[in-house]
């Protein structure tokens, strides 16, 4: 391919464009997966017992169209161009006027924001494209683990995988590397789920976390484990300290930890190797 289009292509500028379009896609993707794997499980759980399921009318990624929660208004094509809409609306629904939640535009700007780093990390490329799939689902799995507290198998097995598969072909790291990744990602923090639960009888963290970080370890490598807990951990502790001080934690007094990891992720892979060694001085 031409270099010239590659760099326009993969330019900073088109991958912030393609990220805020993303960015859309990804709302959907944090809002309906849990209701849509709710369903799922509800269905397969009343089909073993041979009882009738109540369930929620039957929901996709892309069907019902995007309504408004409080009046139904069916959202428009041109009331859901990423972040323009939203400001063009000045965050209100058009139907009925009721404030539409900032947080729909902070994703869309947030995943932009992250697409261009990208594309300034690794340059004109078509390898960008893969580590924009890398930060889309990390994105998408730190939205649905902060409402929900739950990590899909749907997105953090498809992720690993995915890490192995471009490392096999050369795209990534070195295959040895993403699979000692895999590894260490997963049994760090299984081992310190067992030893928490052996020593208060409490679980403090969830097996979704085991394969988000296993999934991480397959993208960046084993050298990486260390880091991405270190920022995830001083990170969430410092998140759930202002949140005890301002009384928001949620009933259970507990914070996601998943978010954080995704966070320390996006961080290491963003900063490389070499400046990581340097923070941590090794």
């Amino acid at each position: 391919m031409d270099a010239l289009l590659l760099e326009t292509l993969f330019s900073p500028v088109v991958l912030a464009l393609l990220g805020l379009c993303i960015g859309s896609f990804l709302n959907v993707v944090i809002h309906r997966l849990p209701l849509m794997l709710e369903r799922s499980w509800r269905l397969e759980s009343a089909e073993m017992l041979g009882v009738e399921a109540e369930v929620a009318e039957s929901i996709t990624l892309s069907r019902p169209r995007s309504r408004c929660p409080s009046c139904g208004h069916a959202i428009r094509w041109y009331e859901n161009i990423p972040l323009a809409s939203w400001l063009w609306l000045r965050g209100r629904c058009a139907g009925c006027g009721n404030p539409i939640s900032p947080r729909y535009p902070l994703v869309e700007l947030l995943t932009g924001v992250l697409f261009a780093l990208v594309g300034w990390r690794f340059g004109p490329t078509p390898v960008v494209l893969l580590w924009c799939g890398f930060v889309a689902t990390l994105v998408a799995l730190a939205g649905i683990d902060w409402d929900t507290t739950f990590l899909p198998d749907n997105l953090t097995l498809p992720l690993l995988w995915a890490g192995l598969v471009a490392s096999a072909l050369g795209w990534t790291l070195p295959l040895s590397e993403a699979v000692w990744g895999v590894v260490s990602g997963y049994l760090s923090l299984w081992s310190v789920y067992w030893l928490f639960k052996l020593a208060t009888g409490k679980e403090g963290m969830g097996f979704g976390d085991f394969k988000l970080l296993a999934a991480l370890g397959a993208w960046l490598g084993l050298k990486m484990i260390l880091p991405i807990v270190l920022a995830a951990s001083l990170v969430g502790a410092l998140v759930g300290i202002a949140m005890k001080f301002s009384a928001s934690l949620r009933e259970g007094r507990y914070v996601p930890f998943g978010p954080f990891l995704a966070g320390g992720g996006l961080l290491v892979m963003l900063a490389g190797p070499s400046r990581v060694f340097g923070w941590l001085g090794w």
